[in-house]
C-alpha cells in the first residue's frame, strides 16, 4: 500500500509519523508532498518518508491521499492534483469543514473518506471521527482505520452533521482544556505557588481525574458528588461555577466551534 500525505502541518506531519511508524505499509515509505522549502527540508531527515515538491512524481503511484492542507488552499489544491487523480485512489481528507460532496465535485472521485482529528494525535492520544462514501469497501474502511488509528483512536459517525459537531467536542476540545488549566494556573501563582509548582499541581490534577474517569463507569456528575461534600470547599467551588452559569458556556463555545465548521462548509 502506498500512502500520500499533502500537506506537512502540524496535522500531516502528525499522521505522516504515525502511519509510518507502523507495520501498516507493507515496507513502503510513506509519501509527503509539500511546496515550502523550509517544511522539506526539516522533513527529509526522516529515513521513513519519501518527500515531494512535485506532485506528478508521486501522486499518480499512491493508493491512499490524505488531503491535510488548510481548508483555504483547498481550491487551489484541487486544481492542481485533479488532471493526476484516478478514481481508484481513496481520498481521505482532513480539511476542516470541507465537505465530501465539494470533493466529490472538484476532483470527480467516488472513493472519499472525511476525518476530523485532534491535537492529542501528536502523542498518541488522539480522538478522529470519519464518515464515507458508499463507493469505499469494507475492507478499504478497515484499512483506512487501522491508519487513522497509528495516532490514537477513531470512531465512525454516520455522516457528516457528525463530523462537524466532533469537530466542537474533539476538535477544538483540547483548547477548552487548555484554557481551563491556563484559569488554574493562573490562580495558583496568584495563591503563591511558583510556576513549576503550579504546573505540577494543576496538570497532575488533570491526568488524574481523567484516569479515573476512564477506569470507572461513574459519570462526571457522579465523580463531583464523591468529591463534593456539603459545606466543604468543592461545594463552594461548584457552586461558584454554577452561578456563573459556567457549563452553559461551555457547551455554547462547543456549539460555536460547530456552527463554524458548518460555514465554513458553505464558503
Amino acid at each position: 500500500m502506498r500512502v500520500l500525505v499533502i500537506g506537512a502541518g502540524n496535522m500531516g506531519l502528525t499522521y505522516s509519523h504515525g502511519m509510518a511508524k507502523s507495520n501498516l505499509l507493507n515496507r513502503h515509505n510513506l509519501m509527503i508532498y509539500d511546496k515550502s522549502p523550509e517544511l522539506i527540508t526539516l522533513i527529509r531527515q526522516y529515513e521513513y518518508f519519501d518527500v515531494y515538491d512535485d506532485i506528478e512524481k508521486c501522486l499518480p503511484t499512491a493508493d491512499v491521499v490524505f488531503l491535510a492542507v488548510k481548508p483555504y488552499h483547498a481550491t487551489g489544491l484541487f486544481e492542481e492534483i485533479k488532471p493526476l487523480i484516478n478514481k481508484e485512489q481513496i481520498i481521505v481528507s482532513i480539511m476542516a469543514g470541507v465537505t465530501i460532496e465539494t470533493i466529490r465535485k472538484n476532483l470527480e472521485v467516488n472513493k472519499i473518506i472525511r476525518a476530523m482529528p485532534n491535537l492529542p494525535a501528536q502523542v498518541g492520544k488522539g480522538v478522529t471521527s470519519y464518515t464515507e462514501t458508499k463507493e469505499v469497501s469494507r475492507i478499504e474502511l478497515l484499512m483506512i482505520r487501522n491508519l487513522l488509528d497509528t495516532t490514537g483512536e477513531s470512531i465512525r459517525v454516520q455522516n457528516e452533521n457528525y463530523i462537524d459537531a466532533s469537530t466542537g467536542i474533539s476538535g477544538s476540545g483540547p483548547a477548552y482544556v487548555f484554557y481551563f488549566m491556563q484559569s488554574m494556573l493562573e490562580a495558583a501563582l496568584k495563591m503563591g505557588f511558583s510556576k513549576n509548582d503550579s504546573k505540577v499541581l494543576v496538570s497532575q490534577t488533570f491526568l488524574g481525574a481523567v484516569e479515573l474517569f476512564e477506569q470507572s463507569d461513574l459519570s462526571p456528575e457522579s465523580w463531583m458528588d464523591r468529591v463534593a461534600s456539603k459545606g466543604g470547599t468543592t461545594r463552594a467551588a461548584l457552586d461558584s461555577m454554577e452561578d456563573n452559569n459556567v457549563k452553559e458556556l461551555i457547551k455554547e463555545a462547543a456549539y460555536a466551534a460547530f456552527d463554524r465548521a458548518v460555514e465554513l462548509g458553505k464558503e
